[in-house]
């Protein structure tokens, strides 16, 4: 029988792994919002929802389940419920709505490339739109069930293709299976003494496949590069035929079409494998945290750190109202928050934005490098505050959208969003989305995440009470005043959440007609009839 995804269908992860809110979190926010919040509505359960009836014809389910396998196509209410939406806000809007929810006619899970070669036959013959699925874990609406012009949709689940397909030592080249997920992937790498150094916050979830579709990138990938610049090779099957692009380190034949793999979000087909630079492993990691005076303050350090090649592997600089809830989130308030103030003022500073780094490395490679970066730090004013709160981020740093999940059952909206640009331009960019998002929210917080030598990221986070009466008008105008300033003020509209359903609309105004035009001409040569993920990313 099909593996069956972990992931919980009402919310994040897995329930063992939930905990609970805590007391300081809700007396934090009551005091913030001016009231008490609402009591905790627990997440419907399975037998609680409606579905949409499957529309999937008695042949077309015949000649699938002939293909893969009767006990690998499912039309069973847990695993369509279960790939009938990601993990987005609006995903778990529509999950406690109680509102017949639409989902996939069923879920296929083939075992290879051929299995994905002859569902994508079937079809193409029968008229079924196709929506791949790996982890689950989109914020943005990549994996929603749309249908598209057709009758019916599949779910095509690649849990089945979760292994260690190559290892290339010589070339530290790693060919994986599109559906291996984060965990499995760094165990069986870490067991021949490498790591791939991509640990997105989806990591415990997320597949390979994924991850490529969407272009993304890792908490460490400042030190060990983003999956987009780590692909030297992939095989893609589309309704048209298999693209299948050898590993090279580099070529001139033309434009780069593993740049098309990446960041086609299943629209033009289902990426099956990739292979992927890999790194040694690391002997010793080490994060701390240190305080800086101002965020623009640790934009300018971290800015001079990237241009003079001192960047730790993982750089996180959080925004005064960021450090402010992340301190009375982890319970750094009352006697803990004044010995942490008494602190900061006896060594000349106060509390201002927090800074996380992570370095990684051979036993004594770090050393110098961490040396020369603290000085310009600490010439920028930064006060160390040692490694003990550095470990307390990386300890939980896959775990905050169970946060999100608890205070949703608080009647608290918690959403996040994320751009880049250039260091010349961070500053307005910054300054531009906060103040669209506080016209919604009552805090704001932003956080850098990722640095490069021409630029950085920048991912908000905006929290209110939730409007009970249409929370999904509230979300729906947030978000596009947040996307309508990043345009406005020179971001892009997406770092690495992808574009999906959510952020189609812009698309254009980053690429211009003529770019979209073009990509439509690829997806219309690669998937004429237009199975492949309806409604995402075009």
């Amino acid at each position: 029988m099909a593996p069956s995804t972990e992931m919980r269908f009402s919310g994040w992860g897995v329930e063992a792994d939930a905990g609970e809110l805590s007391g300081h979190v809700i007396s934090w926010l009551e005091q913030r919002f001016g009231a008490p919040l609402a009591a905790r509505v627990a997440p419907p359960e399975l037998d609680d929802l409606r579905l949409s009836a499957s529309q999937l014809s008695k042949r077309a389910t015949a000649k699938l389940s002939a293909c893969v396998g009767a006990a690998n196509l499912r039309t069973d209410r847990g695993a369509r419920l279960i790939h009938a939406a990601g993990k987005g806000y609006p995903d778990l809007l529509a999950v406690r709505s109680g509102k017949r929810l639409p989902a996939p006619d069923a879920v296929v899970y083939p075992a290879d490339e051929s299995d994905v070669r002859a569902v994508l036959k079937i079809c193409g013959g029968q008229g079924i739109a196709v929506v791949p699925f790996g982890g689950g874990t989109s914020v943005v609406g990549g994996v929603a069930p749309l249908r598209g012009g057709f009758d019916s949709v599949i779910a095509l689940d690649l849990c089945r293709l979760r292994k260690l397909i190559d290892l290339d030592q010589s070339s530290r080249i790693g060919t994986f299976g599109a559906g291996l997920r984060g965990p499995e992937l760094e165990h069986l790498l870490r067991a021949r003494g490498y790591t791939l150094g991509h640990f997105p916050q989806s990591f415990e979830y997320s597949t390979v496949g994924g991850w490529v579709a969407t272009r993304s990138a890792g908490q460490a990938s400042t030190g060990y590069g983003r999956i987009d610049e780590k692909l030297v090779g992939a095989r893609l099957s589309s309704p048209a035929g298999e693209l299948k692009l050898a590993a090279r380190p580099a070529s001139a034949a033309g434009p780069d079409l593993r740049a098309l793999v990446a960041g086609s979000e299943g629209a033009l087909g289902v990426i099956t494998e990739a292979s992927l630079e890999i790194s040694p492993a690391p002997e010793v990691t080490r994060y701390e945290a240190l305080m800086m005076p101002s965020f623009e303050a640790a934009a300018e350090a971290l800015r001079t750190l990237e241009q003079q090649g001192l960047s730790p592997e993982v750089t996180r600089a959080s925004d005064e109202h960021e450090t402010e809830i992340g301190l009375a989130f982890a319970g750094v308030d009352g006697v803990k928050g004044k010995l942490l103030n008494g602190y900061l003022r006896g060594r000349g500073g106060a509390p201002g934005a927090l800074l996380i780094l992570g370095w990684e490395g051979a036993s004594g490679s770090i050393d110098q490098r961490r040396r020369a970066a603290l000085s310009v730090l600490k010439d920028a004013g930064a006060i160390g505050l040692g490694a003990g709160a550095g470990r307390a981020w990386a300890k939980s740093r896959f775990s905050t959208p169970y946060l999100r999940d608890h205070l949703l059952e608080r009647g608290v909206m918690v959403e996040t969003l994320e751009t880049s640009t250039s260091w010349s331009n961070l500053t307005r960019l910054y300054r531009g989305v906060g103040d669209a998002l506080a016209a919604h929210a009552p805090f704001v917080g932003c956080h850098i995440s990722h640095l490069y030598l021409t630029g950085a990221s920048l991912y908000f986070t905006f929290i209110a009470p939730q409007d009970r009466a249409d929370p999904l008008a509230q979300w729906k105008a947030a978000k596009r005043s947040a996307c309508d300033a990043i345009i406005a003020h020179g971001g892009t509209i997406t770092h690495h959440h992808a574009i999906g359903v959510d952020h189609r609309r812009y698309l254009k105004a980053e690429d211009g007609a003529a770019g979209v035009d073009a990509l439509r001409a690829v997806k219309a040569s690669l998937d004429p009839r237009g199975l492949m993920n309806p409604g995402k990313l075009l």
